[in-house]
């Protein structure tokens, strides 16, 4: 496992740093077994990680509990009643024969895994996916305003100053195990992942397996590391702290200020490599790092604390700021966004020259929820009032001089991989035009939707189902909806899939544009509806659900085994192709947030049920859907749901006040 510290980038080396260097990168040319485990927790006996060891596993559920839910979650997906009859089958014959032996070997291997999954999910759902993870895995928070300044200069430099420090303030907080754990209600949830998000990236594997590098080290307080700073493709390396001490945001304005002063002119978009298929990633690496100049630049890229791209465009619709987030601009058929970036880090700010801002998630050693966590603390830090903002700049002196000057980080670069950058561009720049993006902005928000005693996340799910119903228009269902349910409450839980689509949420939906039902039959079909959601989705939440528990028994065929009938049953393979793939996370800071479709006929709906005044949902899909006739069908069943609960309350009030006309007349 690559754990050596970041060597000093400079411009000549000695033989021996020349010698160390490459082979370092050489190590990463196989993936290590243990890669995972390479990063450090925290300082021991600290509170970040005091509850880790009083987390349940993830459970393995009960077989026949879980063949039953996957019947109940496959009959609104049947084309016909033969096809339902046809798995029910399968499933028994499963249930009776080969699922017995495989659900025992799960239970085998729980014995001697802390999590049973950890490992199959990492490889299956992403470090093994060999497409671009651009679009395809990648997901994006967009900021909201910077707060107001005295600041005379570029807004862009002044913000991603106070990113800078707030973050490393967060890292510093972090390592010294003085972090809040994240908590929900219920109690303590996992904080595993964190040990992937800082001084770590992940890299391209040869043999078609990804894994992350880390360069953390044990017992690290904090207090010292660098950044990478891109300008014009141009990355920087810049020293956050010294004998020490974080520098204080004037300090790291300063040298941001000088990247901005000293990156004219045109450097080579190397950071497009990353955004091709992986595999061809890799092989780009490989050529990238056999020169120990370029080894050296991406071992810098690779430890730094994070990432910021400073990106020439300028976003103000919510649209733009979510496109040039989500995958950057393209100019002149280059895609200049991406060029200016590094993909394969799991924390990258990007900074537009107006001002706004956000981040870019890399998805394979995190899901989106910590790095929600690390950007609140982080907005709600910069937020505070001027004085309490004083102390989070870290003043330490009026006229600033460099501490460390930043150092420009200049390739070499082969032909062949100047010839992969175009190929590179290209791909890029196909990819991006391939894609759609809606944004809808309801009229109502979480407060009104409490009024009527309902889940906000519910009802956001229940408008999606009715959208894409009328969207069907009578055409068959080809696939599920997928909503994203957290098992961090388990020791090292990441999710589980909620099967939204149900009876009782087909039922409701029907009866919204049926004439001859009533709105009370409507009302109480909706609730039947929310309430099976509900259970479906607290089970997945308790690692009870149905898709991941399934691809375990699959993961435990032997070589020669006979694939069970139920696995290649059309009715259960189209049950988990994932058309509406849906997610929600929330941040007062968060005005746009979003990803990818999964499937190429399908949407990727990402929403926020957390305003009270306005439910937000942003729609990706390939331009040959129909994206915006789908937002405008969320748009109408966001209307017509809540004009359905209005009706009612407004029919009870006055059947009340009708009631109560009614007995004074008769008491007088």
């Amino acid at each position: 496992m690559l754990t050596v510290v970041g060597l000093a980038h400079q411009r000549r080396f000695s033989q021996l740093v020349y010698r160390r260097v490459f082979t370092s990168t050489r190590m990463a040319a196989s993936r290590p077994v243990d890669w995972k485990a390479a990063a450090p927790e925290p300082l021991p006996g600290t509170a970040t990680f005091a509850a880790q060891a009083s987390l349940p596993l993830l459970p393995v559920p009960e077989l026949q509990q879980t063949l039953t839910r996957l019947k109940d979650s496959l009959r609104p997906l049947a084309w016909s009643d033969d096809e339902l009859t046809a798995v029910e089958a399968k499933i028994t014959e499963f249930g009776t024969g080969k699922g017995l032996e495989l659900h025992q070997r799960l239970l085998d291997r729980a014995k001697h895994h802390r999590h049973w999954l950890e490992e199959w999910w990492d490889d299956t759902a992403y470090l093994g996916y060999r497409e671009s993870v651009v679009v395809n895995v990648s997901y994006y928070y967009g900021f909201d305003s910077h707060p107001p300044l005295n600041y005379r200069g570029p807004l862009s430099v002044l913000r991603a100053a106070y990113l800078a420090r707030a973050t490393m303030l967060f890292r510093e907080q972090y390592k010294l195990g003085l972090l809040k754990p994240d908590a929900t209600k219920e109690g303590p949830i996992c904080m595993d992942s964190y040990r992937l998000m800082f001084d770590c990236c992940r890299v391209p594997g040869p043999e078609g397996l990804d894994w992350c590098v880390t360069y953390a080290k044990p017992g690290d307080t904090g207090d010292s590391g660098h950044i990478i700073v891109f300008r014009n493709n141009r990355p920087w390396k810049v020293q956050t702290a010294v004998n020490g001490r974080i520098l204080s945001t004037e300090e790291l304005q300063t040298s941001i200020q000088y990247i901005v002063d000293n990156s004219d002119g045109e450097y080579p978009g190397v950071g497009v490599l990353a955004t091709n298929n992986r595999d061809v990633w890799a092989k780009d690496y490989t050529e990238l790092a056999s020169s120990p100049h370029n080894a050296a630049i991406l071992q810098d890229i690779q430890s730094a604390a994070f990432i910021i791209s400073l990106d020439s465009s300028s976003p103000i619709t919510p649209k733009h700021h979510s496109r040039a987030l989500w995958h950057g601009d393209v100019s002149n058929g280059i895609p200049i966004g991406l060029q200016n970036r590094w993909v394969d880090k799991a924390v990258h700010y990007i900074v537009f020259d107006n001002g706004a801002a956000g981040i870019m998630g890399e998805h394979s050693a995190m899901d989106g929820t910590p790095i929600v966590r690390l950007v609140d603390d982080v907005l709600s830090a910069i937020a505070r009032s001027p004085s309490e903002r004083g102390e989070l700049s870290g003043r330490v002196a009026s006229h600033l001089r460099f501490v460390t000057p930043p150092i420009p980080l200049d390739w070499q670069l082969s032909p062949d991989t100047v010839k992969a950058i175009d190929a590179a561009n290209a791909a890029a720049v196909q990819l991006i035009g391939t894609q759609e993006m809606g944004f809808i902005l309801t009229k109502y928000g979480k407060s009104e939707i409490k009024r009527f005693g309902v889940s906000p996340d519910s009802w956001a799910q229940m408008i999606v189902q009715l959208a894409y119903r009328r969207l069907l228009g009578g055409a068959e269902r080809v696939g599920g909806t997928y909503e994203a349910a957290s098992t961090r409450r388990f020791f090292k839980g990441r999710t589980e899939a909620i099967r939204v689509v149900s009876a009782e949420s087909d039922a409701w939906a029907a009866s919204m544009d049926a004439p001859d039902v009533a709105p009370e039959e409507k009302k109480r079909l909706f609730q039947a509806a929310v309430a099976k959601h509900g259970k479906v989705a607290r089970a997945a939440g308790n690692g009870e659900g149905i898709d991941r528990y399934l691809l375990g028994l699959k993961k435990l065929l032997r070589p020669g085994e006979e694939v069970p009938a139920l696995f290649t049953d059309p009715l259960f393979v189209r049950s988990s192709y994932w058309v509406v793939s849906t997610s929600a996370v929330f941040s007062k800071h968060f005005p746009v947030y979003g990803w990818g479709e999964v499937v190429p006929d399908g949407f990727g709906v990402a929403y926020m049920t957390g305003f009270d005044d306005r439910l937000q949902y942003t729609i990706s899909s390939r331009k040959e859907m129909p994206n915006a006739r789908f937002c405008e069908e969320i748009s109408r069943a966001a209307e017509d749901l809540y004009d359905l609960h209005v009706h009612l309350v407004r029919r009870r009030r006055k059947s009340t006040s009708q009631g109560s006309a009614d007995t004074s007349s008769s008491d007088a």
